[in-house]
């Protein structure tokens, strides 16, 4: 028998309960409900659903699948669907600079749909990068009990006798470009690296995000690593869908979860897994959400002390459904936990501590994927915040697979991307240099451009530890090499990275945490005074919205000014 729930206290009281809501009622008559559904909680089933990519494909028929577990907990399920930019199709071109707007724009849409129709809780379903942070900051921002359900990896595709993934394609085409390999060698790769639905197969973006899902509390223990065609995820979204009904009857809210210790927590996965570096962007954006200061700094010092622990790609060896069959994100937690280094005491969707869901899981010693923390891969972090004269708001680096941790050399500055790849492409980029592209920030893109395509064109073409990337945008989690992102102050804002010239010499320690431009504070002074704003191509329109709003990537590029300056909380309306 279904739990029986009292909707006075509940957001949907508004549209459902009194003799004033008739007229609302007789919408929900015309989809066919009954007086006793009405009655029920409404519970919001967001999608990300589409045909624009693989990552999102299944989507819809998982939040599907949830609707049985919402109305056996006693709730009446509501479903709507949000947009994507999925990142591997958007990537090298303008088309990318839609790809961070859009984390605001699926918040704000799921806010809005809540609000507007009076949900009272809300299970969310994502597949592409930024549909992940987007979809759990619409959850702290409503802070109606919540849960986040990712919808799976692809499989990984076999090429040679190999695995493979969208990075080697965006590898091959470097390759090609340098005359190491025929157009037939990448037209056979492109066929073959993904194989199905599912998100991208390394730990990139979209699976870094699925396991701070995990970590920080919001998705059901083991659940995220499950890869998209494996028939247990539509028992994952069924459990999502009870599990959130117990939520609503607990009245256990997202900010009781993540707290600043889990968002610590997250920050610990994201580095032991040499995750993607966007993960220090959405953090913070995230942490914005529930009123709570935790900014790239806090981040970058999380990762200071955390081991490198799951060999993942791009990095080590292994992709997501690897990691799944080795024991998933609690695998990883259980070690980490166990040296002390995660809050095990943090309230999960379970309704139980983080370290209570650890205390059911078994170490594994026989798979090959996770490392135990007191034998790491390496013994700090896979991803590194630095500092320093050209960077006086930080920067990050995704360290896990690199050789050197230090590097040197002469400036080669571009101010997009598309002169940076064409130069790449033309293979004019000397061995040596620090490639600068700018004007590439949240605001100056606008949009915060993710690189892969020049990146993975450097490491196709064997010059990626021989030269070193710095923007003041984005490198995808697919990326590999010494490449710097979330330069700040950006260009835009008159940052030192605009000054930076050809030839400056430019100094990175990865070890040290410091990233310096060599040049005398006079000569900085006398190109400060020269320097001028610049106008882009965008002054209407979303992005033209955004770039008026969009704060600084330390704190998130966010866009409002978030919970620390709420009045009232939508849950409690």
């Amino acid at each position: 028998m279904p739990q029986q729930f009292d909707k006075s206290r509940l957001p949907s009281r508004h549209v459902s309960v009194g003799p004033e809501r008739a007229p609302h009622r007789s919408y929900y008559y015309a989809m066919g409900l009954t007086e006793e559904e009405i009655a029920r909680p409404f519970v919001a089933l967001a999608s990300a659903g589409n045909d624009s990519a693989p990552c999102n494909t299944t989507l819809d028929a998982q939040a599907d699948a949830a609707r049985a577990g919402v109305e056996a907990g006693g709730g009446m399920p509501r479903r709507f669907n949000t947009i994507t930019v999925t990142d591997g199709i958007a990537m090298g071109h303008q088309g990318m600079k839609s790809s961070l707007v859009s984390r605001e724009v699926i918040a704000d849409s799921i806010e809005l749909s809540v609000r507007g129709h009076c949900y009272d809780a809300l299970v969310g379903f994502a597949g592409c990068d930024k549909s992940l942070p987007g979809m759990m900051m619409a959850m702290l921002r409503l802070n109606v009990p919540s849960i986040f359900v990712y919808g799976g990896s692809i499989l990984p595709g076999r090429f040679e006798g190999r695995d493979v993934t969208v990075k080697d394609v965006f590898e091959v085409v470097g390759r090609y470009a340098a005359g190491a390999c025929p157009i037939e060698e990448v037209h056979a790769l492109e066929r073959a690296a993904c194989p199905g639905h599912g998100a991208c197969g390394g730990q990139y973006t979209a699976n870094t995000m699925a396991c701070v899902g995990e970590a920080i509390g919001l998705s059901l223990p083991n659940s995220n690593m499950v890869p998209a065609p494996y028939t247990s995820r539509e028992q994952i979204a069924h459990a999502a869908g009870a599990q959130v009904m117990d939520l609503l009857a607990r009245n256990l809210r997202p900010r009781d979860i993540c707290t600043r210790e889990a968002f610590e927590n997250a920050a610990r996965i994201v580095a032991a897994t040499g995750g993607s570096t966007n993960g220090a962007l959405h953090l913070p954006a995230m942490a914005h959400e529930a009123g709570i200061a935790f900014t790239l700094h806090d981040v970058a010092e999380t990762f200071k002390s955390t081991p490198y622990c799951a060999d993942l790609q791009p990095g080590g060896r292994y992709v997501a459904r690897d990691m799944y069959e080795a024991g998933g994100v609690y695998m990883l937690m259980k070690t980490l936990l166990a040296e002390g280094l995660l809050h095990g005491d943090c309230l999960t969707v379970t309704g139980r501590t983080l370290g209570e869901n650890i205390d059911e899981v078994t170490w594994n010693p026989d798979q090959k994927v996770i490392y135990d923390a007191r034998a790491p891969i390496t013994a700090t972090g896979g991803v590194v915040g630095l500092r320093g004269t050209l960077a006086p708001d930080g920067a990050i680096v995704k360290v896990a697979g690199l050789h050197s941790l230090q590097f040197e050399g002469p400036a080669r500055v571009f101010d997009c991307e598309e002169d940076t790849f064409a130069a790449v492409e033309a293979r004019t980029i000397a061995e040596g240099s620090v490639i600068v592209i700018r004007y590439e920030g949240p605001k100056g893109g606008p949009g915060m451009r993710e690189m892969l395509s020049t990146t993975a064109a450097l490491y196709g073409q064997g010059m990626g530890e021989s030269v070193a990337l710095i923007t003041d945008g984005r490198f995808s989690g697919a990326t590999r090499g010494f490449c710097i992102g979330h330069v700040g102050p950006e260009a835009a804002d008159g940052g030192p990275i605009a000054l930076v010239e050809d030839g400056d010499p430019i100094r990175i320690d990865a070890e040290a945490g410091t990233i310096d431009l060599l040049v005398d504070a006079a000569v900085l002074a006398e190109r400060r005074a020269r320097w001028q704003p610049r106008r882009n191509d965008y002054q209407s329109g979303a992005l033209w919205r955004y770039a008026q709003n969009v704060g600084p990537a330390w704190a998130g590029a966010v866009t409002h000014p978030g919970g620390a300056s709420e009045t009232h909380v939508y849950a409690d309306i």
